[in-house]
Parts: C-alpha cells; structure tokens; sequence
C-alpha cells in the first residue's frame, strides 16, 4: 500500500524557518520524482518543489529559491523540505506527492499519489 506521510509542520514567525519530511513507503521501485505542492485557502494547488530520485535534479517556483531547499532523506525513502526565511505568503497546506520520472512539477497533473498535507502557517 503507497503511503506519503509529511511531518515537521506548524507555526513560525517571519523569517524563522521550517523542516518539513515525507516519508514514502509501498512503491515496488523507488524511480520517481517527489514533490512538494502547497494550496492557501482560496488559491490552486502550485508546486513549489521536486527532486527527481535518480538524477537528483531539482525544481523550484521562482518566489520560493533561496530560501527552499529539497533533499532526499539519506536513512529512508522520502525527501525533506527546508524553509528558511518564512515569508507570510508562505502560510498553506503543504502536500507531498509522487509523480513518475519526467514529471512536471508546475502543477499537480502528474502526480497520482498524495499525502494527508500539513500546516504551515507564519506569523508576521
């Protein structure tokens, strides 16, 4: 059974910082691309994140590079996403998410498996 589990959310005050993980489990390979998507309430679900888990390769929206950093977790299956320098318009549900290699990370269209989501939430 695919699982996606995010952690490592909650509340920081502007300009602190965040480390969300996602641990992935029940793929029977492990060749894909994970991402990191968010939707604020009344606004559509934007990727913000993604590495690729064979080339490594990453992704990043244009308003969050600099300050997000994405890194596959070295002990298991799964990525974590560091948040430095949090930013108000950085308060949203944060998604974890599994797309097959070549997938956009732009948008969710490619991506089939999802985790529960997490709060991120700054405090100016």
């Amino acid at each position: 059974q695919v699982q996606l589990v995010e952690s490592g959310g909650g509340l920081a005050q502007v300009g602190g910082s965040l480390r969300l993980s996602c641990a992935v489990s029940g793929f029977s390979v492990y060749n894909f691309v994970i991402a990191w998507f968010r939707q604020a309430p009344g606004k559509e679900r934007e990727g913000v994140s993604c590495i690729d888990t064979v080339t490594s390769a990453t992704y990043y929206k244009d308003s969050v590079r600099g300050r997000f950093a994405i890194s596959k977790d070295s002990a298991r299956y799964g990525v974590h996403l560091q948040i430095d320098n949090v930013r108000p318009e950085d308060t949203a549900t944060y998604y974890c998410a599994v797309g097959p290699v070549g997938s956009s990370c732009r948008g969710p269209a490619d991506f089939g498996s999802w985790g529960q989501g997490i709060q991120v939430t700054v405090a100016s």
